[in-house]
């Protein structure tokens, strides 16, 4: 009788042992958050970046056409007509239909560039209006394409051309506000805000561009980009570090740090650029392939490293 008693006594207890493991199991999976959606928005704003960086290049490069002393390399496969001028205002209509210069990205669509006509780009504070229009920017080595619509207003701050570096000018600094609308390669579209400046240093071949995020909106402060991501929740992006870009390197971010804030889901990424393969911070001017992703949310938190786009 006795050993009957024990036997069901020690049933029960490893029924309960049983029902706490498992339990604490489905915590576990429970409490374990998703995280897709940051890491999505961490690539498609650095995709969104090196896109309209590569097509803002672009325009800067045609505004600089302006004489043989300023000239810059003028972009490939792009068309010009500027020969339209109403009142005090000149257009120059782009038309792109191929390759960029460095054979990384193929741009097919149009844009409209709007200058007064008694300004120079090289005079500081020279403002134009940038209007793209169905600018489909793919990027070769992946084959995944963004189409670019929307304005923004582009300014040379400090005046001179990207030639003037190593000589007469030790930096030139560009400042673009305005309001894009994005469409993935998913079909999705998106309107996203952008307000940032772009101080270049070094010497044509081995430029090196500063990224600064300059917006306020809803108590956020140093944004360069904030709207809908492709989940549907508004955003936030805020430069906490400026973020430095290398020609050598392929225009790849080598450090740097930006804050991804998504505050409808309580939930936040810290991007850190600079990482090499092995997860470590690159040295010796050595080129990432990497960048570092602490993720925030709900009281949770973890860490992974993403390889750059």
């Amino acid at each position: 009788m006795k050993t009957k008693t024990a036997i069901r006594i020690l049933a029960i207890l490893l029924a309960v042992i049983s029902f706490n493991l498992t339990g604490c199991k489905k915590d576990k999976e429970v409490a374990d958050p998703d995280t897709s959606s940051l890491q999505q928005l961490s690539k498609d704003q650095q995709s969104i970046e090196s896109t309209t960086d590569d097509v803002s290049n672009d325009v800067n490069n045609v505004l600089s056409h302006g004489s043989s002393k300023s000239i810059e390399t003028f972009p490939c496969n792009v068309t010009v007509d500027s020969s339209s001028i109403v009142g005090d205002t000149i257009t120059y209509s782009i038309t792109f239909n191929g390759l960029n210069c460095a054979g990384t990205r193929t741009r097919y669509g149009n844009a409209t560039v709007k200058r007064n006509i008694n300004t120079h780009w090289s005079q500081a504070g020279t403002k134009v209006t940038v209007n793209y229009l169905n600018v489909v920017v793919t990027k070769v080595s992946t084959g995944k394409s963004v189409t670019v619509n929307g304005t923004h207003v582009f300014e040379n701050v400090s005046g001179g051309y990207l030639t003037d570096l190593g000589s007469s000018a030790t930096s030139i600094i560009h400042k673009i506000t305005g309001q894009m609308q994005f469409k993935f390669d998913d079909n999705t579209t998106r309107t996203w805000t952008v307000a940032k400046q772009r101080t270049f240093t070094g010497t044509i071949g081995q430029l090196v561009v500063t990224v600064d995020g300059l917006g306020s909106a809803d108590g956020y402060s140093n944004l360069v980009w904030w709207g809908t991501n492709r989940n549907g929740e508004l955003f936030y992006t805020q430069i906490t570090h400026p973020i430095v870009y290398k020609q050598s390197c392929g225009w790849d971010p080598t450090s740097g740090t930006v804050i991804h804030q998504i505050p409808s889901d309580s939930k936040s990424a810290t991007i850190t650029y600079g990482y090499n393969s092995s997860n470590q911070l690159i040295t010796n001017g050595d080129c990432p392939t990497k960048y570092k992703l602490d993720w925030q949310k709900n009281g949770h938190s973890g860490t992974i490293f993403l390889p750059l786009l």
